[in-house]
């Protein structure tokens, strides 16, 4: 025989849910190995200190407070920094810095290279330096090379070679144009302050007010300001369809804690 089934059945207790995932305390570099990357660190290290050179001899040979003031100085200085803190986080496989960071110090020291070669000098420039001042000579010449032409191309080489893709973003090219500001009333607020015929009053030729006037002096800022914008809006569109160039050493020298087993059966 059976039991009768009972016409009320007791209510069962709830099924206590399932508790949620809670973040793993376990930090990446416990699954993920870090890499050190000695030939980024080695070929920053040496743009720094190339660029540094550079910069010394000039203040060595002319004046600080003058040399200084110069946009090319000014952007090597910041390419060397940041070369030299990129450098030290490859060579302790740590996270790169910031691209807002690199993505200014490359066009910083991009547009020291080609406002000179085409516009200071270029013979066919309205803003040529060729006929007016004397064409510098010995380490002078060194450094001046360096300055202009040198670390302009080593920057980029590094950020083609050496860098990964997809890194710098549109809204970064509005801001980068601040520090060109800045320095355009830098600029001219010191040409303000010196007196009339000092040695470089006016830093380049085409800020040169009393030869031009503050209509046309402001007209070039805001064509030179265009074109920076628009080689920085070009170095992102450039950054997001180049090819990565450390993918494959990646893909082979990174290795995880974990491995799958194929099916058995």
């Amino acid at each position: 025989m059976t039991a009768p089934i009972p016409r009320d059945i007791p209510d069962l207790p709830a099924v206590p849910g399932v508790p949620g995932l809670l973040p793993a305390p376990v930090p990446a570099t416990a699954v993920v190995e870090p890499v050190r990357r000695r030939l980024a660190a080695a070929f920053r290290l040496l743009i720094a200190l190339t660029a540094a050179g550079a910069v010394t001899i000039e203040l060595i040979l002319s004046s600080p407070a003058r040399i200084l003031s110069y946009f090319t100085i000014q952007s090597n200085i910041l390419l060397a920094l940041v070369m030299l803190f990129a450098a030290r986080r490859a060579w302790s496989a740590r996270r790169p810095l910031p691209s807002a960071l690199t993505g200014a110090a490359l066009l910083y020291v991009a547009i020291t290279g080609l406002v000179y070669h085409l516009l200071l000098a270029n013979a066919a420039s309205p803003f040529s330096m060729t006929g007016e001042a004397v064409p510098p000579t010995g380490w002078h010449a060194v450094a001046n090379h360096v300055l202009h032409t040198v670390t302009p191309i080593a920057a980029a080489l590094d950020w083609l070679l050496l860098t990964a893709p997809a890194a710098l973003h549109l809204r970064q090219a509005a801001a980068w144009l601040l520090y060109p500001l800045a320095y355009l009333a830098f600029a001219l607020a010191r040409a303000e302050l010196l007196t009339p015929g000092t040695q470089a009053r006016y830093l380049y030729p085409f800020l040169d007010v009393e030869a031009h006037g503050y209509k046309s002096v402001l007209g070039n800022a805001l064509l030179l300001g265009l074109s920076i914008y628009a080689l920085a809006v070009l170095l992102v569109a450039l950054d997001h369809t180049r090819p990565n160039p450390i993918r494959h050493r990646a893909h082979h020298r990174a290795k995880t804690g974990f491995r799958l087993q194929p099916p058995v059966g």
